[in-house]
């Protein structure tokens, strides 16, 4: 009899990083998959599910305007009880550091089901940034029985906090089995896209979200941007805005009314994926771009005071710029201006797997049913 897994996912960035572990795990027939999705965030999460063909068995829908932390977290432990209880799963398996993480591997915790955590190991070293999910994949590393880590550093950490060495895979990230599915070489955008100039400009890709950046750090990063884009007649911005208002505000009051930089509606994952590919260098506050865009040979200004993924600053192909507006300009003009500091980050070598990350769990996951 096939033992029976559970996937979970509730974001944008889960969805993406989980879909082609769902998609193995299905097609090779090992295993009895289910797949439940919480819809932390709605829509997002729904453009990712219909990209990859992906029909949930469950879903809690819990997302409502204004949600807290406190209320995500009551509500997915809640709809993972009945779950549970209904599908009685071998193994629960849940990706990396959300609220719906570390609800669910709670959830499955007093329901007595063992838990596998992919995308384990992550840490920046400070409980409150990221915020909260530097404490969420804490919390879940001491509940799951396997731990599936991206990096050798991120198996490091884990041995740090004595989890036993054979609980440990390292596989290097699943996104990047996403992320090679997707890319095409003639992708063609359409839309506002279009006005982008690819050719002849060179294109940042600006994401600019994180908690902890609101308010003064964000201000700080918009102003940054605003002055390379003016100092540089050659750049072009593109930044597929949050739908959070208050970063929206900020963005118009700092953004708005040049021509070279382009403010759009989020994308979908399969456009997005090839405007990495097609732009000059990333500036983001993002955790999963830095993993992404070296992947792609794009080199990462990371505009936040630490990471939880070091192996790409160690690799080089990412460089942490911080939040003051003259140290974030400086760290993207430099390779906006200096050819041989943009191909010297361009040219190292991504430390997150080359897209086998899935075949690697699967095996991992055949072994531990076995023994």
């Amino acid at each position: 009899m096939k033992k029976k897994l559970m996937t979970v996912f509730g974001t944008r960035p889960e969805a993406i990083k989980m879909a082609p572990l769902v998609k193995l795990l299905q097609k090779n027939g090992e295993f009895e998959v289910k797949v439940c999705v919480t819809a932390q965030h709605r829509q997002m999460l729904d453009m990712v599910l219909e990209l990859f063909a992906i029909e949930p068995d469950y879903d809690l829908d819990i997302m409502q305007h204004g949600q807290t932390i406190t209320d995500i977290t009551s509500r997915v432990i809640k709809g993972m009880e009945e779950v549970l209880k209904a599908e009685k799963p071998d193994m629960l398996l849940v990706h990396g550091d959300t609220t719906t993480t570390f609800a669910s591997a709670l959830a499955a915790f007093y329901q007595k089901v063992p838990v596998g955590h992919v995308e384990a190991g992550l840490r920046s070293g400070n409980k409150y940034s990221p915020y909260p999910e530097e404490m969420n994949r804490m919390l879940t590393t001491s509940i799951s029985e396997l731990h599936f880590a991206p990096t050798q550093g991120n198996r490091e950490n884990l041995l740090k906090e004595n989890i036993a060495d054979y609980k440990i895979a390292v596989t290097g990230n699943t996104v990047i089995d996403a992320l090679m599915s997707v890319i095409k070489e003639d992708y063609s955008f359409g839309g506002e896209l279009d006005a982008v100039d690819f050719e002849n400009k060179k294109v940042v890709l600006l994401t600019c979200h994180r908690r902890e950046n609101w308010g003064e750090p964000m201000i700080n990063i918009f102003k940054a941007v605003r002055r390379l884009v003016d100092a540089h007649k050659d750049v072009e911005v593109v930044f597929p805005i949050h739908m959070n208002p208050n970063i929206r505000k900020i963005a118009a009051e700092i953004l708005s009314g040049n021509e070279r930089i382009h403010i759009i509606e989020p994308l979908d994952y399969e456009p997005f994926a090839n405007l990495i590919s097609k732009c000059h260098i990333v500036m983001t506050d993002s955790g999963g771009i830095q993993e992404e865009a070296p992947a792609l040979g794009k080199p990462v200004v990371v505009m936040r005071t630490e990471t939880e993924r070091p192996e790409a600053v160690e690799a080089g192909t990412v460089k942490i710029a911080g939040v003051f507006e003259d140290d974030v300009y400086n760290a993207a003009a430099l390779l906006i201006e200096d050819d041989a500091e943009y191909l010297e980050m361009a040219r190292a070598v991504n430390p997150y797997g080359n897209g086998t990350a899935c075949e690697k769990i699967n095996k991992k996951l055949a072994e531990f049913f076995c023994h």
